[in-house]
């Protein structure tokens, strides 16, 4: 099968690619980073440099939400310095910036024994948010693994590529302890923990001893193609995770009936390192054979990859993995659900909120990430334990463009033809950029930006025009000489 993944994303993206659109390929992104950074300038407090979680598409500062996370933070930080890099902002203006949201970080309070962040803050003031102010919901103030996972690259980020704030960003990171999550009976990391007793499901505890006990979730992140992996590359590097961490999550779930539950019943084979056996699943769509995500979205799979090059150190891995993954969106996109474009993550609902986007066959999730609003079910069935369902009918698309951003190591040229076709045939394009969502069929665009979402459009960017900017930054000795021999050593079944 590996034959046949590679080429065909490579297929794709030349059969769709207009004769002039290579060579206009760099004006056109540097003209979407232009505009994206319109959106992420627009979002910062001017106060603190804090970034909003959202605005509105017309960028009025009343449009700011009065949110913000550990993740929005640093997707501004890295933002940031691609914005430099690219000639956006001065380097004497990317210094300012940075150097205002890193002396906010430093004020905002922080769980001591761990020096992980809250989850919530507001931005005009750095304060933890205790009611939500969208619906004034009450707020338990909790600490994420997975955004502090984020921050804490966006300080390695910081670290290394703005000199001048170096040791700035080198003492907010120094505190943080990754091993507060790591649970070591299962050798997983936890979702995170509140340091005041939630309503609902907790586990009171502390790993570390240190400081008075938390409630951690219930749950682990327990599979290996989700977006938490950056918090275990970062805890490996760190030296607060024990490596034998990577290979105790699921590529897939077993192929036994106790396991039916989900999407479909993988094939594989079962592989041992570093004294851990794992079982080496796949599925396969349409003849595509990956490693699942949870979901079958672009976010889960493909944003650590923005910072860690897991494709190039895992080469029999991820390396196989990330282009089946692409080419899998597109098949879906243009050949199944035959939407005439494709790119499905997590992002706004053009109906209102926010919805879990995805390519329902290519994740875990018995449920399902819908790539429609109608959220037709794919039932691929589980062997001789569990009947397929019938064939789904796809209706209104919900397309997500940051998606197709993090398809551009991949699928290059489809990409660029996938984001020209959205903005030349729909109103999916503002002052910001790309407007977080559009369902297709119907026309209905989300008119609002996400910093997470334009993050991860600047980070794209950044690796894409700059030479793998963000990774250069990001990666240290010290996390190559942790991190890059455990992707070495795995061979994933695709």
């Amino acid at each position: 099968m590996r034959r046949i993944i590679l080429p065909l994303a490579v297929l794709l993206a030349a059969a769709l690619l207009p004769p002039s659109a290579a060579s206009a390929a760099p004006s056109v992104l540097q003209r979407y980073a232009a505009d994206t950074w319109r959106s992420m300038d627009a979002m910062a407090d001017p106060a603190t440099g804090l970034p909003a979680d959202n605005i509105t598409g017309d960028l009025a500062p009343a449009g700011r939400s009065a949110y913000t996370s550990p993740t929005n933070i640093g997707a501004y930080l890295w933002s940031t310095v691609v914005a430099r890099e690219l000639g956006l902002v001065s380097r004497a203006d990317a210094d300012r910036r940075v150097g205002q949201t890193l002396a906010t970080l430093a004020r905002l309070p922080r769980h001591p024994a761990s020096g992980m962040f809250y989850n919530w803050y507001d931005p005009h003031t750095g304060a933890v948010l205790h009611t939500f102010p969208e619906d004034g919901s009450a707020i338990t103030p909790f600490l994420s693994s997975v955004d502090n996972g984020w921050l804490a690259a966006a300080l390695l980020v910081v670290q290394g590529a703005v000199p001048a704030q170096r040791s700035q960003a080198a003492a907010l990171l120094r505190p943080m302890d990754f091993g507060f999550y790591y649970n070591p009976e299962v050798r997983l990391i936890r979702g995170g923990f509140w340091d005041t007793a939630p309503p609902g499901c907790s586990v009171a505890g502390n790993y570390r001893s240190r400081g008075p006990d938390v409630w951690y979730t219930c749950n682990h992140y327990d599979i290996t193609v989700t977006e938490p992996r950056i918090a275990s590359y970062l805890g490996i590097a760190f030296g607060q995770i024990p490596p034998e961490h990577y290979f105790a999550t699921h590529r897939t779930f077993p192929p036994t009936c106790d396991w039916s539950w989900v999407e479909q019943q993988p094939t594989g084979t079962t592989r041992t390192y570093l004294g851990v056996d794992v079982y080496e699943g796949a599925y396969t769509y349409r003849g595509i054979r990956f490693v699942p995500s949870w979901g079958g979205d672009m976010f889960e799979a493909l944003m650590p990859d923005l910072f860690v090059p897991e494709a190039r150190w895992g080469a029999r891995s991820w390396g196989r993995n990330h282009p089946a993954t692409v080419a899998g969106q597109i098949e879906h996109g243009l050949r199944d659900a035959r939407y005439g474009y494709w790119g499905f993550s997590p992002a706004s609902d053009p109906f209102g909120g926010y919805k879990a986007w995805g390519v329902d066959a290519m994740g875990m999730d018995p449920g399902g990430y819908p790539s429609d609003v109608e959220g037709a079910n794919y039932d691929a069935g589980f062997g001789d334990c569990r009947p397929a369902g019938p064939a789904p009918a796809y209706g209104d698309g919900v397309v997500t463009p940051h998606a197709v951003f993090l398809a551009l190591p991949y699928a290059r040229q489809a990409a660029l033809d996938n984001l020209a076709a959205l903005r030349s045939n729909l109103d999916v394009y503002g002052p910001g950029g790309f407007y977080d969502a559009v369902a297709v069929r119907s026309g209905t665009v989300a008119k609002r930006y996400l910093a997470l979402d334009q993050g991860m459009i600047m980070a794209a960017l950044g690796n894409e025009l700059r030479g793998d900017l963000i990774k250069r930054a990001f990666v240290t000795p010290a996390f190559e000489r942790a991190v890059r021999p455990l992707l070495a050593m795995e061979e994933f079944s695709v």
